[in-house]
């Protein structure tokens, strides 16, 4: 047996792994993801990964909003307005038992997200919000006030 010593060392690249490179564990090394972020745990920190997707659109008289939500029913949500804050959540428990001989299978999952929105002041609280969910998108259109229109600038001509 010999040892021979070498100055060429090999190191991973900054801020990569072997175990990155492995489909098995580069889910699990993920440093948004992994398991291995407990800053996620500490922090709060859970990224735009755990909710849903939102447009808003501004539109003449109202404002239109979408949340990407597949899986749900109508009625997993809970849609409110407070203090001109629109909350926006919902929750599904699925539960599964399966009976076979000698055996039984039980399996649950539990979902849940909550946002909440800032409105403008031209949404017109007094009223009724429009929402309907179709096809995993739940959409929302909130009026806005009737505010007069700014009349336009006039022109004197100085004599």
């Amino acid at each position: 047996m010999s040892i021979t010593k070498s100055s060429n060392r090999r190191t991973p690249e900054s801020g990569s792994s072997l175990l990155t490179k492995d489909p098995f564990f580069a889910d699990l090394m993920d440093t948004k993801r992994g398991i291995f972020n407990l800053n996620r745990f500490f922090n709060g920190d859970f990224g735009d990964d755990q909710f849903p997707a939102l447009n808003v659109k501004e539109k003449e008289n109202e404002f239109e909003i979408e949340l990407a939500v597949p899986g749900l029913s109508k009625e997993d949500f809970k849609i409110s307005i407070e203090d001109g804050i629109l909350y926006i959540s919902a929750e599904k428990e699925n539960k599964i038992e399966e009976e076979k001989e000698g055996f039984v299978r039980k399996e649950f999952s539990y979902n849940s997200f909550s946002r909440n929105i800032s409105l403008p002041e031209e949404v017109d609280m007094d009223k009724d919000i429009e929402a309907k969910y179709k096809e995993g998108i739940l959409k929302m259109n909130l009026k806005k006030r009737k505010t007069e229109k700014a009349k336009k600038a006039k022109t004197v001509n100085v004599s």
